[in-house]
C-alpha cells in the first residue's frame, strides 16, 4: 500500500473513531482534531500496525474510563483535572511523542535506525497505555494507595499514589500493547520487543507517578479542604496553589512519561541491536 493511500486510510479511520467516541463522551471537539491528526500521521506514515496499535490503546483507554465511572467519580473525580473527555491536549500528551517517532520512521531508509524508532513508538505507547490503565483500574483498589516518594498512606486518586492493582494494570496494559504491536508487525518484528515494552511501558508509568508526587502542578480548595489538580474544585471555588510547578500539568507530566518511555525502549534497542552485532 502506498504512503498517500495509507494515509487516506488512516484519515477515514481516525475520522470515523473519532466521531463515535464524541458520540460516546470519550472526546470534545478538539479532541476530535487531535486524533484525526495524530491517528492519520501515525497510519500514513508508520504503517498499519503503527496506526492499530494507537487505536488499541484509545479504545482500550477509552472504555476503562467508562468502567464504573459512577464510582469512580465517588471516590476520586474532583482530584483529576479534567473529566472522561479527552481534549486535544490530553491527546497530545499521550500520542504526541508516538506521532513523531512515526514521522521520524517515514523519513529514514536505514533499517537499524527504523528498528530503533519502531522500539521509541511502541515504549512511548506502551507507556500511555500502562499509565491510563493504572489510573483507571488503581482508583478502584481496595488497597490505600501509597505515595511512590514515601510510601505514606494516601487518598485514592492522589498524584504519585500506586497500589498492587495499579502496578499490575500498568504492566497488564503496557505488555498488551507490545502484544497487539507484534501480532500486526509479525513479520517485522521480533517477539524481544515485547520485554522492551513491558518494561518501558512501567518504567513511563512509574516516572509519571514520581512527577505527580514531586513536581506536579497541585491545588488546594480553601473551601472544602481538599487536594486536587484543578484550578477550579468541582465546588465552583478558585483552588489555591499547594506545591509543584505550576506550569506542569498533567498533560505535561504524561508527555515526559512517554518520552521517558520511548527513550528507554530506543536505548534497550540500541542494547539488543550492538549484542546481535557482536554474536555475529
Amino acid at each position: 500500500m502506498s504512503k498517500r493511500n495509507r494515509l487516506l486510510l488512516g484519515f477515514l479511520l481516525s475520522s470515523a473513531i473519532s466521531l463515535l467516541a464524541y458520540q460516546r463522551r470519550s472526546l470534545n471537539k478538539s479532541g476530535i482534531a487531535g486524533a484525526m491528526t495524530t491517528g492519520t500521521a501515525t497510519f500514513g506514515l508508520g504503517g498499519p500496525a503503527w496506526g492499530l496499535s494507537l487505536i488499541y490503546f484509545f479504545i482500550s483507554s477509552s472504555l476503562f474510563s467508562h468502567y464504573r465511572e459512577r464510582e469512580k467519580a465517588q471516590v476520586a473525580a474532583d482530584k483529576f483535572s479534567k473529566g472522561g473527555k479527552r481534549d486535544i491536549a490530553q491527546v497530545a500528551a499521550n500520542g504526541g511523542v508516538a506521532t513523531l517517532l512515526a514521522i521520524g520512521y517515514s523519513l529514514t531508509p536505514l533499517q537499524p535506525l527504523r528498528e530503533v524508532l519502531e522500539a521509541g513508538y511502541v515504549g512511548a505507547l506502551a507507556t500511555a497505555t500502562a499509565d491510563t490503565w493504572a489510573t483507571e483500574l488503581g482508583v478502584l483498589s481496595t488497597t490505600a494507595p501509597r505515595l511512590i516518594t514515601t510510601g505514606e498512606v494516601t487518598l485514592a486518586g492522589t498524584s504519585g499514589g500506586v497500589t498492587p492493582l495499579g502496578a499490575a494494570a500498568a504492566a497488564g496494559g503496557a505488555f498488551s500493547l507490545g502484544l497487539v504491536f507484534r501480532l500486526l508487525n509479525r513479520r517485522r518484528t521480533s517477539w524481544a520487543l515485547l520485554p522492551i515494552a513491558l518494561l518501558s511501558g512501567l518504567l513511563g508509568s512509574l516516572f509519571d507517578s514520581l512527577l505527580g508526587a514531586t513536581c506536579q502542578a497541585m491545588y488546594c480548595c480553601p473551601a472544602c479542604q481538599k487536594e486536587t489538580e484543578r484550578r477550579i474544585h468541582s465546588c465552583g471555588k478558585l483552588t489555591q496553589p499547594l506545591r509543584g510547578l505550576s506550569w506542569m500539568d498533567n498533560d505535561v507530566v504524561n508527555f515526559l512519561a512517554t518520552f521517558v518511555g520511548g527513550l528507554f525502549a530506543i536505548l534497550l534497542q540500541l542494547v539488543m541491536q550492538r549484542r546481535s552485532r557482536h554474536h555475529l
